[in-house]
């Protein structure tokens, strides 16, 4: 007889908000520099280095690319160049993590209460609970896509930011409406394989590997190491969407290239690899961000919760 998938013990909302809160908080003061790097090299369609350029060449055009106006002048305006949009990424950036982290625990309750035993037929008992977290951090990254216009406007300020001359925040809400929503399939696309990828990779990870029982009793180290597996899948499995979904935000208010269109100029002007652009530094560095806010997370959460009981 196949057992049904064991409840997890509930966390309060509390608890949910302010661990997962807290760990958008820590990542944006971090890591918001390197979010500008990976973006501005996705976007970018030149050529950095290669055939016929030099060394020195190549260096000048990625200093142009990764801060812009500012590659020419001191050390302090380059770092600076790479705090664009702080107050978009504050708002989407701590509304994503305490809707993600947060709101993934609440899908998982559900689907163990509703489906557990479904799950657990399916695919055994150790496995259908890896993989009912899995189906719920994709169902959670599926409704990410509310959050969408903050990310846009983030993007744009990081790798666009004449699109924002002579207009304010609430300007272009009443201009742009639901053009803010460019790139909605395509965030859902990526979304819904990279969450599941996510929280499947750091819950097998703690199944598996470290033979846990309930995962909120993992340790930091083994929250680390859990976060380690599922940020590197996620990362791998989404970037070509990613990529896609990034350069149609990237694009002036009002353009309406499809991501269909996006796609099919960049197979013939850039090749295949082009769908990769921006996926080593993204693995080296925004990994690492990822990473940390989700090993915060999931070690505050069941902390902060014995502290509130």
């Amino acid at each position: 007889m196949t057992l049904a998938i064991k409840q997890q013990k509930k966390e309060s909302g509390a608890a949910r908000l302010i661990g997962s809160g807290a760990a958008g908080i820590s990542e944006l003061v971090l890591f918001h520099p390197v979010d500008t790097i990976a973006k501005r090299l996705m976007t970018n369609s030149s050529k950095i280095f290669g055939s016929g350029i030099s060394y020195s060449q190549g260096v000048s055009n990625l200093g142009s690319v990764l801060f812009r106006d500012a590659a020419s002048k001191g050390l302090g305006s380059r770092i600076l160049s790479l705090f664009p949009g702080m107050g978009y990424a504050a708002g989407y950036k701590i509304l994503q993590r305490m809707y993600k982290f947060g709101g993934q625990p609440v899908v998982r309750d559900y689907l163990t209460a509703h489906y557990g035993s479904n799950f657990s037929r399916a695919f055994g008992e150790r496995n259908g609970k890896a993989i009912l977290h899995a189906s719920a951090g994709s169902l959670i990254g599926i409704g990410e896509v509310v959050l969408l216009p903050l990310d846009v406007l983030k993007i744009k300020r990081q790798t666009n930011p004449d699109a924002f001359k002579g207009r304010g925040f609430f300007a272009i809400i009443k201009e742009e409406g639901m053009g803010l929503y460019r790139g909605a399939s395509w965030t859902v696309a990526r979304n819904a394989p990279g969450s599941f990828a996510l929280f499947g990779g750091s819950a097998f990870t703690k199944e598996f590997i470290f033979g846990l029982e309930d995962y909120n009793k993992a340790t930091t180290f083994q929250n680390f190491i859990s976060s380690i597996g599922g940020a590197v899948a996620s990362i791998s499995v989404s970037a070509p969407l990613d990529v896609i979904k990034t350069r149609i935000q990237a694009k002036e208010f009002g353009n309406r290239d499809s991501g269909f269109k996006i796609l099919r100029l960049m197979l013939k002007n850039e090749g295949f690899g082009s769908l990769f652009k921006g996926l080593t530094p993204k693995i080296l560095v925004v990994g690492p961000k990822l990473i940390f806010s989700f090993t915060v997370a999931q070690t505050l959460i069941p902390k902060i919760d014995s502290l509130l009981r």
